[in-house]
């Protein structure tokens, strides 16, 4: 599953056109669809420039420093840390996981613009606990942090991703013996954790012209007792009743809810579609992503974990929401605490 290469060429290639997913030039989403925009764009642009709301904290976000707290192993349970927008750390059974890690200041091509974030991350790339894997969803700027990279490509942690991202891996240090490329429908065994690429709906690229050359995923985290699901970025798509019904129930399920609009309803979810997919995963615990870190769409900041945990309420979904550092035990929480309110207060 391993590429050697760190170019579009060679095997890398060879897989990416065995690909189902592939169609001669670009992946394609479950529908077979490249993503876009619904309807006419002018009134998005315009909303952008022209809108209300509090697209940025009022004030400074309440942070947990979790170093502490990592020093005492989880053991055999499962423990999650969110430290703001898709990187968590999870804990597994004794292993470490990493989702989607961005801690550089902006999420952008450039240090002096583009996307800053709300907050500083909770604990620094030195005070993770050793890690067994990384697993990268897309190679959206967001998810795919080049400063992030850079630096995890000076240790041997594995890297698992989906299909051609190994290239950027590579252009950023990482070695390729470290990189595992996945299709959807493919798993792999690393360090005692298996990963599996499951479908979802989006795209990718990280400039003019290389758009939807790379594979998106969501992804299936499981040891020997606990499994989780990570979304990573998606639309809603049937193609997550077929994943719930294979690879749930889910001791966690983690779905982006941020950054979304009536207009790109095909490439994020939003909280209610959120909940629509985490019904159709099997239910369980929902950890809501993919927010509160960064100015990336056009609605209020807290909206998306305020709208969700209303319409969880309506619905008797099991939503939990932890401050940002926060060592959770899903378990062990009774459901959502709507911190975010206190900071609109301010």
């Amino acid at each position: 599953m391993r590429c050697r290469e760190t170019t579009f060429g060679g095997l890398r290639l060879e897989r990416v056109r065995a690909s189902k997913q592939f169609d001669g030039s670009t992946f394609k989403n479950p529908t077979g669809r490249g993503p876009g925009l619904k309807g006419n764009p002018l009134p998005v642009l315009g909303e952008y420039f022209f809108g209300g709301g509090q697209r940025v904290p009022p004030g400074p976000l309440p942070l947990v420093r979790p170093h502490e707290s990592w020093q005492r192993r989880a053991g055999r349970g499962l423990r999650v840390t969110w430290l703001g927008h898709s990187t968590t750390l999870l804990e597994m059974d004794g292993f470490a996981v990493l989702t989607d890690p961005v801690f550089a200041e902006r999420a952008s091509p450039v240090r002096f613009a583009g996307p800053k974030r709300f907050h500083p991350v909770p604990a620094s790339l030195d005070e993770l606990p050793p890690l067994d894997a990384v697993v990268l969803s897309h190679d959206h700027y967001d998810h795919l942090c080049a400063p992030t990279m850079r630096a995890l490509a000076a240790t041997d942690v594995p890297i698992v991703t989906s299909l051609g991202v190994g290239a950027r891996l590579e252009a950023l240090g990482v070695s390729h013996e470290r990189v595992h490329e996945l299709d959807w429908g493919e798993h792999v065994d690393v360090r005692g954790v298996r990963f599996t690429a499951t479908p979802c709906q989006h795209f990718s690229g990280r400039g003019p012209g290389d758009g939807n050359k790379t594979l998106w995923s969501s992804w299936v985290i499981e040891t020997e007792r606990h499994k989780v699901f990570f979304s990573g970025d998606t639309g809603l798509t049937d193609a997550f009743e077929t994943t719930g019904a294979r690879h749930g129930p889910f001791d966690l399920v983690m779905l982006e809810v941020g950054a979304y609009h009536e207009s790109w309803g095909d490439i994020h979810l939003g909280p209610d579609n959120a909940l629509k997919a985490f019904e159709m995963l099997g239910g369980g615990t929902l950890l809501p992503v993919h927010w509160g870190t960064f100015n990336l769409a056009l609605h209020d900041w807290d909206d998306p974990a305020e709208t969700l945990v209303q319409l969880a309420a309506e619905r008797r979904l099991r939503v939990v929401t932890p401050m940002l550092g926060e060592v959770l035990v899903p378990d062990h929480v009774d459901g959502p605490s709507p911190w975010w309110k206190d900071v609109r207060k301010i």
